[in-house]
């Protein structure tokens, strides 16, 4: 992309106001940093990917609710990891955590462990051990 041609859709740009870095080439060939206010095309996919997000937020909530899961899977979900990352996070295994996401022996872990999942999902022990009425909702 030539330093000319880098997006400035600051109308729909996700940054927030403030603008990124993307290197392009220069009228010599060379690579430059130029700041762009924004790309439609990135701020779309975005917002796709943060509504998936969402859904997958309120769904496990609701799996939680039902006791088809334990609090730990919606507040994994809710922190944006996965297992693999929640895994590498905690230092545990990831079969080891997703037997944590059966309410029956989530119920049982004690605090020691707990401790380290709160460490990780930034959340209290005692917020840990139940899951809030409504899903919250975190700003993007």
């Amino acid at each position: 992309m030539r330093e000319a041609e880098v997006p400035q859709d600051s109308e729909n740009s996700c940054y927030g106001g403030e603008r990124k870095l993307i290197y392009a080439m220069d009228d010599l060939g060379d690579f430059v940093g130029v700041k762009s206010t924004g790309w439609t095309v990135e701020a779309e996919a975005t917002h796709r990917a943060l509504e998936l997000i969402h859904r997958q937020c309120e769904d496990s909530w609701s799996r939680a609710q039902r006791g088809e899961t334990s609090a730990l899977e919606y507040y994994m979900c809710y922190r944006r990891m996965d297992l693999a990352l929640l895994s590498q996070t905690t230092g545990l295994f990831k079969w080891r955590i997703r037997r944590h996401f059966k309410p029956p022996i989530y119920a049982r872990l004690k605090d020691t462990l707990l401790a380290r999942y709160a460490q990780a999902l930034e959340f209290e022990i005692d917020t840990l051990k139940q899951l809030p009425e409504q899903p919250l909702h975190e700003s993007v």
